[in-house]
């Protein structure tokens, strides 16, 4: 028997999600027919692709032979949608987008609401993931990212730049010692990530600045920065979050400014795609234009 598309496209999603229940929402059909779907893959290939373990369903040897051949027959089949689809002035489907915390919290929801407003027809999927997200397996169409990728068939472009400084509440530095230089961050109580879950070189701030203690972490900037605008501490924050956190008070400005970059990252295969093209130049501009203005609302 040769597989079929709807198979392969169930296969795939459980692939992703690891999970019948979870790729069912995904395809909107019930986790039973998604598993009659693996089930007849299974047969029609004469091998096993899954094995059901505790943290959900992994691809067996079988399973991850099949899968690069079924991310290709993908890409090809998003390709001649993308060439068959009719020009139109806006946008219509559904796009997901991966994005590190920050990003995913506090500028995509502008961002992405303002696209929306103008292409009705348009679906957009937030992943909001404390990790790499991974594209070779399509867990998004493209992704925002702080370190620009080097590896892999990928179409990288840098966004723009991002700053960010330490910050306190005016009560915390008031019943506290004075912070004066970075050499007395030892004597208060830092905030940040958590060390062995940071997974951007590009986010361990903390590290250069000496700090080898962090007394509160979480892999959430959301919940950083909720810990230090209830008086917990200090922490880097990205200055497009601080409008979001009024109690929040830059100090140390002169001495710790720091700069880093988001970029988008995207399939190769997705080049000539149009309708993601447009989404790209769209998400990156939009992007912009909310860094710069909620930068310049957190400026002294």
């Amino acid at each position: 028997m040769t597989p079929n598309w709807d198979d392969m496209r169930v296969f795939l999603a459980v692939a992703r999600e690891e999970s019948l229940s979870a790729a069912g929402r995904l395809l909107r059909i019930d986790p039973a027919t998604v598993g009659r779907r693996v089930a007849r893959l299974e047969a029609s290939l004469d091998a096993p692709l899954f094995t059901k373990s505790q943290q959900g369903y992994v691809l067996t040897s079988a399973g991850e032979r099949l899968m690069d051949h079924g991310l290709k027959a993908e890409e090809a089949m998003r390709a001649a949608a993308g060439a068959m689809a009719e020009p139109s002035e806006r946008l219509s489907g559904q796009i997901r987008i991966g994005a590190p915390d920050g990003c995913a919290n506090y500028l995509l929801p502008q961002v992405c609401g303002k696209i929306c407003d103008a292409n009705p027809n348009l679906d957009i999927q937030i992943l909001a993931l404390p990790r790499v997200i991974n594209l070779s397996r399509r867990e998004a169409d493209m992704a925002v990212t702080v370190s620009a990728p080097t590896a892999g068939k990928l179409l990288v472009q840098k966004i723009t730049d991002y700053k960010l400084h330490l910050v306190a509440t005016q009560e915390y530095l008031a019943d506290h010692p004075a912070v004066h230089s970075i050499s007395t961050l030892g004597g208060h109580r830092m905030i940040g990530y958590i060390p062995d879950m940071i997974f951007d070189r590009e986010l361990d701030y903390l590290v250069d600045l000496g700090v080898d203690r962090v007394a509160l972490a979480s892999n959430s900037v959301s919940v950083q920065l909720r810990q230090v605008s209830q008086g917990s501490g200090i922490c880097i924050a990205h200055d497009f979050t601080l409008p979001f956190h009024p109690k929040l008070k830059k100090i140390l400005v002169d001495q710790v400014s720091l700069t880093r970059s988001f970029h988008l990252v995207r399939h190769q295969g997705d080049q000539r795609n149009e309708r993601l093209n447009r989404f790209a130049q769209a998400l990156s501009q939009g992007i912009r234009d909310e860094v710069e203005r909620l930068e310049a609302e957190a400026s002294p």
